[in-house]
């Protein structure tokens, strides 16, 4: 089994993670930048940010013949933040990376005019950049912020096959799906969603457009949910194809339309040690 894990926040994951991924089926991640979980005070500290997910983690993540790509925004939890704002002025110079595959994540988290107006800059940047965007769909009253989103999607002129609506469940997915977005889809301990949940949306409204992740942020979740996905649909009786198509082609074929997806020599880790330190030295 070969996996693409499209959102998954290596930041706050250790190196173990990454050896157990690896082992595990995971190829290649997709890092999209978010809330560190504490106020930042700057839009320097976004800069440091950046530069850790474009440098070190695909450093780190090399060690252990993961592909590491991200995505950078203003997160929507800090565009509320005024000292946070002109972190939009500087996601130009990031947007042209090579490692950037798209815009994100953007979106809502409690709907203010100050994320509405964040949310319409970044897609607009998305259009000006020719990236995909990644969406992130509030925790809270999720049907509402479903179709404020798309209706900002709508209003962007960017087109809906190369938007990722993520963190959806069963009362949004109908919603995403009628739009020709991408459907994204959080795989979680406790919140969220279960693989047995989401082996029954995959049954119910089929594989097409369907990206399942396991995010693996800072509170209680496992990089490896999405193997365990992947395991519940085959003991379900979808193929060994279908669970290709939802954890590798999928999200392959979505990231891939920035142009900058790089898959080559996946059987190449960049392994080592220094000093007989498992975590390589990187460059200045």
């Amino acid at each position: 089994m070969r996996i693409f894990d499209p959102h998954i926040h290596m930041t706050s994951r250790t190196t173990d993670d990454y050896e157990r991924m690896a082992a595990a089926g995971v190829r290649a991640v997709v890092e999209p930048a978010f809330w560190l979980g504490q106020p930042r005070t700057s839009a320097a500290s976004f800069a440091d940010y950046f530069d850790s997910l474009i440098g070190w983690e695909p450093f780190r993540a090399g060690q252990f013949g993961v592909r590491h790509h991200a995505t950078v925004a203003l997160n929507p939890k800090e565009a509320n933040d005024p000292r946070c704002r002109p972190v939009l002025d500087l996601l130009p110079r990031y947007l042209e990376k090579d490692a950037v595959v798209a815009v994100g994540e953007i979106g809502y988290d409690d709907m203010t005019p100050a994320e509405d107006e964040a949310f319409a800059t970044q897609l607009a940047l998305a259009v000006d950049h020719d990236l995909p965007a990644l969406v992130h769909t509030p925790h809270r009253d999720k049907a509402r912020g479903v179709e404020r989103s798309l209706a900002v999607v709508a209003e962007s002129g960017i087109a809906p096959g190369r938007v990722a609506l993520d963190h959806l469940n069963e009362v949004t997915v109908k919603l995403a799906r009628d739009s020709g977005c991408w459907l994204g889809f959080s795989i979680y301990p406790d919140t969220k969603m279960s693989p047995p949940r989401m082996v029954e949306l995959l049954r119910t409204y089929g594989t097409e457009r369907m990206l399942v992740n396991s995010a693996a942020d800072w509170g209680r979740s496992d990089p490896l949910l999405t193997r365990a996905t992947g395991e519940a649909m085959l003991a379900a009786g979808f193929t060994d194809d279908d669970v290709d198509l939802v954890l590798w082609r999928n999200p392959v074929e979505f990231y891939g339309q920035s142009g900058r997806l790089d898959l080559t020599d996946l059987d190449t880790p960049t392994s080592g040690t220094f000093e007989g330190n498992s975590i390589l030295r990187g460059g200045d």
